[in-house]
């Protein structure tokens, strides 16, 4: 998963060149669904249960900073926030950092999300 939402993040960041509109926003879909995927197994791995995955939105300035925010709920309405930035996303090795929150607590803080992050 972690190879996925970074080939994803270089992607998008390479797309973001005039003219590419059409890639960026797939290069965009996939980075937030990959997001959103890894934010649902991290969660499920705490015990909690997310039966939908999170809508997320990415903003990016230029190739060096992008930004994704998520929000969902648990099976029992607890809201679910994902907040991950990328530095040095335009790197071959960006610098990420993720943050879940359920009902406002932090359960996770860690610089990758998903199956294939340990």
């Amino acid at each position: 998963m972690r190879r996925a939402a970074m080939a994803c993040l270089a992607a998008l960041l390479v797309l973001t060149l005039p003219g590419c509109k059409v890639m960026q926003r797939i290069s965009e879909g996939a980075y937030r669904n990959a997001v959103a995927d890894g934010a649902v197994a991290e969660l499920r791995e705490r015990g909690f249960d997310v039966p939908e995955r999170p809508d997320c939105t990415v903003r990016a300035s230029g190739t060096d900073l992008v930004r994704v925010n998520c929000t969902g709920r648990t099976g029992t309405g607890r809201p679910v926030t994902v907040e991950g930035i990328a530095r040095d996303a335009g790197a071959e090795h960006p610098r990420e950092t993720y943050v879940i929150a359920v009902d406002g607590r932090e359960v996770l803080r860690q610089d990758c999300l998903g199956l294939g992050c340990r």
